[in-house]
């Protein structure tokens, strides 16, 4: 069963960026062939987050393995997450050769939020800088932007205009490539539009016709193919889907990748999400239309734009069971300006190709596919994953939707980790899943 989640997990998320495995853990080494000095930077809490009347602290540990004495600084900048500084202290150290020290950074007390924190060392022989992200009562961000007031009536006039569509669902299955025990299955189907999108299921070997399996729709990250997923797993359907213009469903919409995260966002009824996200709800009508799956236990899961889509179609179709959500983008989308390059320099492109559009403009049309709108209508239990240093889908922006569920929910915090989550969040994913359905 792990494996299943760890391969899901590592083919919808969309960009994955493997942090160095000793700056994952706070260390740092350089020098040459006379020694090196090793730092390590910890913060007191296990995550990287305080609460509002706890004092932040960082302790600095430092290893000279030079054969000689160093002296010089150990100081530290606090940032708001779009770079912009707070505050700033230092201290002097020394090290006798061959020699080790701890050194205590107590950081002033901030408001809730998410900052980052730049640890400077400067030696005789040795300077670097660590940058790391902590927060500070993340459960109380709320974001500054309002839900549109017609948001709920626009996401219903989408599932109207997809319910005109026939979805003249074609299943075709692969024989040749099962392996496992479970049989492969290609799906063909028109959603919105008359848009035809593809995915895969594949489904345990049985005798029992009477077997019905939940369900694990994994849906992919920006620009990715998801392929069929298998795993030993033997109650357990695996079904992915490839939304317009990526992987297999690029009949209609053929964009470069740079360009598939604007296509016609200067009308938001025509947005390539817009019809995205009814691929998705077209995928939740075809497990309904098959008698072998379970139609009350479905879970959606997926990583970025998987995130995304995920958190959208639980908002938008409440006949998912359970959602999964890991590093998900445009959460609070009026709030990402200032803060990350990708997408907004897309954004600013596509707005000097198209007359009269702004970047104002542009923003209130995603505010209609802002994750955390569509989080504060999911009636169904959520988990959420992300990575403090994540520099695509900043933390307090996170937050914004996680804050917005008003569902049982959970959210595992990866605080040396960028836009990606670890092994760990996929097994925790599971036992989740399993034991919320039921599969012991």
């Amino acid at each position: 069963m792990k494996n299943i989640f760890r391969v899901l997990f590592f083919l919808i998320t969309a960009v994955v960026f493997i942090t160095n495995a000793q700056k994952a853990h706070g260390m740092v080494q350089t020098g040459d062939d006379e020694g090196e000095v090793v730092i390590a930077a910890e913060p007191a809490k296990k995550d990287a987050i305080f609460g509002a009347n706890s004092a932040i602290h960082y302790k600095v540990d430092l290893d000279n393995r030079y054969n000689m004495p160093q002296s010089g600084t150990v100081s530290y900048q606090i940032l708001s997450i779009g770079s912009k500084p707070l505050t700033n202290s230092s201290v002097s150290v020394k090290l006798n050769k061959k020699s080790k020290r701890s050194i205590d950074l107590s950081i002033p007390r901030q408001a809730a939020g998410f900052y980052k924190i730049n640890i400077m060392v400067n030696l005789s022989d040795y300077d670097d800088t660590i940058k790391r992200v902590f927060g500070v009562t993340p459960e109380q961000i709320r974001s500054e932007h309002a839900k549109p007031a017609d948001f709920d009536a626009f996401w219903q006039k989408a599932k109207d205009e997809l319910a005109k569509v026939t979805p003249d669902f074609k299943v075709t299955e692969y024989p040749d490539s099962s392996r496992d025990n479970r049989r492969v299955f290609g799906i063909e189907m028109k959603s919105l539009g008359g848009i035809t999108v593809r995915g895969w299921m594949t489904i345990p070997k049985t005798t029992n016709h009477r077997k019905k399996f939940p369900v694990l729709l994994g849906l992919p990250g920006y620009q990715v193919n998801l392929k069929p997923m298998f795993g030993s797993d033997e109650d357990l359907a695996i079904v992915v889907l490839n939304v317009r213009g990526q992987g297999n469903s690029r009949d209609r919409i053929r964009t470069l990748r740079d360009d598939y995260i604007f296509y016609n966002l200067e009308d938001k009824n025509r947005y390539v999400m817009r019809g995205a996200i009814m691929d998705c709800v077209r995928m939740i009508d075809f497990i309904f239309s098959r008698e072998e799956l379970d139609h009350d236990n479905i879970m959606v899961s997926g990583g970025s734009m998987g995130g995304f889509l995920s958190i959208a179609t639980a908002g938008v179709d409440h006949r998912v069971k359970l959602c999964s959500a890991q590093n998900p983008i445009l959460c609070d989308v009026q709030n990402l300006p200032g803060k990350v390059t990708w997408p907004v320099k897309d954004f600013s492109r596509y707005i000097r190709t198209q007359r009269g559009l702004t970047m104002d403009k542009l923003l209130a049309n995603l505010s209609y596919f802002d994750t955390k709108n569509f989080a504060s209508n999911i009636k169904c239990p959520t988990l959420m994953g992300i990575g403090l240093l994540d520099h695509l889908a900043p933390p307090d922006n996170e937050y914004a939707a996680y804050n917005s569920l008003t569902v049982p929910k959970h959210m595992i915090i990866f605080r040396d980790l960028g836009h990606e989550v670890a092994v760990y969040y996929k097994e925790y994913e599971g036992r989740w899943m399993r034991d919320t359905f039921g599969l012991f």
